[in-house]
């Protein structure tokens, strides 16, 4: 989808879901999430894009682009772990189980890649062979295939803290998992990857890494939860071009959705200098490239909804029948 296609729907973004029709609201960077009385979550994925500990604009149709993509993905792996999923009454809305969320996050590489402090090849870069509980050779090259995708996991932050780095030692002996519970979010993570890795190959894709968020529910079962596989849980690339790029040493061709962040990047310092407005034409771009991961990752066409058509206002619409169950209901 071109961005020009785009220009008649600048105004449909999803800025905020607050519904004070709905009980216990949590906000968070890019969810809106209401826990009904009878366990169930609702949770609705705002246009929101956030980076540097800010929500720096909204950007349209990115949540729709990340509910429906995860709704692909849950719906094609329900066969190798439960999700939390109970239903879609909005393309921007997710209706799940409430659960008791496990604090690790589970992260799956297939290769030497990443940005940020806790990515093997921002470690690597530093000098370090040992990661994860894992030994890397000395001498790999940026991007390069692993022999076989491993687990890296991380704590769970919660309220804005951040990940650090665990190993599985460390996760059994201090008491974070049960060793059950580590072996099934384990064989988990590792089947999930591996049918990601094969539906994104049919479709011209390398599935490079993802993270993974587990709950349990009522029961003591272990359940998918929050997202799977999507644009901004995932690293993509192109798989047509990786080879030839990966010989020259160059970064591998993906859907770069980083416009936003390098505009601030090329004109302050983001954590320490104010964030300048987000020029229309960057907004516009980065939600083609959303649109674009979608239809690439899904096989199937993003279809624009009516310019008349008020995000939020369809959304409650949508969710009518959930907006009585407040305090006291």
């Amino acid at each position: 989808m071109k961005t020009a296609d785009l220009l008649p729907h600048a105004h449909q973004v999803l800025q905020d879901a607050t519904l004070p029709e709905l009980p216990n609201h949590y906000r968070g960077k890019v969810r809106d999430n209401y826990d009904l009385p009878d366990g169930r979550r609702i949770l609705i994925t705002s246009d929101r894009i956030s980076a540097f500990d800010h929500a720096l604009a909204a950007i349209p149709f990115k949540g729709q682009v990340l509910t429906q993509t995860a709704r692909y993905w849950f719906e094609t792996t329900a066969d190798i772990c439960p999700n939390h999923v109970i239903a879609y009454p909005d393309p921007n809305v997710v209706v799940g189980r409430r659960l008791e969320i496990l604090p690790v996050e589970v992260v799956v590489r297939g290769y030497l890649a990443g940005t940020t402090s806790t990515s093997i090849l921002t470690r690597y870069r530093a000098g370090e062979r040992t990661m994860y509980g894992h030994r890397f050779a000395d001498g790999l090259q940026p991007n390069a295939r692993l022999p076989q995708p491993i687990i890296t996991p991380t704590t769970k932050a919660f309220d804005g803290g951040h990940d650090e780095p665990l190993t599985e030692s460390q996760i059994l002996e201090g008491g974070l998992l049960t060793p059950e519970q580590w072996r099934t979010v384990s064989e988990a993570a590792l089947a999930l990857f591996a049918r990601g890795q094969a539906l994104a190959a049919e479709r011209g894709l390398i599935l490079a890494d993802t993270k993974y968020e587990f709950g349990t529910d009522g029961e003591g079962r272990i359940v998918l939860a929050d997202e799977i596989h999507t644009p901004d849980s995932s690293r993509y690339w192109f798989a047509q071009s990786y080879p030839e790029r990966f010989a020259a040493g160059s970064a591998p061709e993906s859907f770069d959705k980083d416009f936003v962040r390098n505009w601030v990047v090329a004109r302050c310092d983001p954590y320490a200098d104010p964030i300048p407005e987000i020029p229309a034409d960057i907004v516009l771009e980065t939600a083609a490239v959303y649109i674009r991961a979608y239809e690439t990752i899904t096989g199937s066409p993003f279809v624009l909804p009516d310019p008349a058509e008020v995000p939020l206002e369809r959304i409650r619409r949508n969710i009518a029948a959930y907006l009585g169950a407040g305090p006291g209901r």
